[in-house]
């Protein structure tokens, strides 16, 4: 069974520099979903809690997930409040009970929350699958959005982990699960 992990996938990342095919992201991220439980595998969306006062504060428009996104009923929810969706919240206890395959990643920021949560993945001794074209970033003052992008595509492929990491296209794993 597969877990997909949707990371602060909220209106407020809409603040600030646009994100890199930000529109693109969603769909993946909606066809993935759709994937994963027509497979019995789950959804959990994280939800970043900010301070008062920032983007993401709890119970303000910021805090809500993007509208364009397709959520059920029965997906999990995780909030954090820290870049990493592990610390400090019931994420390992949820993979832990579901007896995984694999982790699917996916969401916003590439070299922050997406990154952290992914090595959190690796540390936590789950095989992780990062969708190339299902997480976004910004341009950053010294690097293009699609340069951050393959950068860590480049590094999460060469981690030292007990299993595998693996980056693939929402495409490819559309096509395996039809198989």
């Amino acid at each position: 069974m597969d877990a997909i992990i949707v990371v602060d996938m909220q209106i407020g990342l809409l603040n600030g520099p646009p994100k890199h095919n930000l529109q693109g992201v969603v769909k993946h991220i909606n066809l993935l979903t759709t994937m994963v439980r027509g497979r019995s595998g789950k959804v959990i969306w994280i939800r970043h809690c900010g301070k008062p006062g920032d983007g993401f504060e709890r119970d303000t428009e910021g805090w809500s997930f993007l509208p364009e996104l397709d959520r059920h009923p029965d997906d999990v929810v995780v909030e954090k409040t820290l870049n990493d969706s592990f610390v400090r919240t019931e994420l390992q206890n949820t993979l832990v009970q579901m007896a995984l395959d694999r982790v699917i990643v996916t969401g916003w920021a590439t070299d922050s929350c997406v990154d952290s949560t992914i090595r959190s993945a690796i540390s936590n001794d789950h095989h992780v699958v990062v969708v190339s074209d299902a997480h976004t970033v910004s341009d950053r003052p010294h690097m293009d959005a699609a340069a951050v992008i393959r950068h860590h595509h480049w590094v999460w492929s060469d981690l030292l982990t007990n299993h595998s990491v693996r980056i693939a296209t929402t495409g490819e794993l559309l096509d395996e699960a039809a198989v």
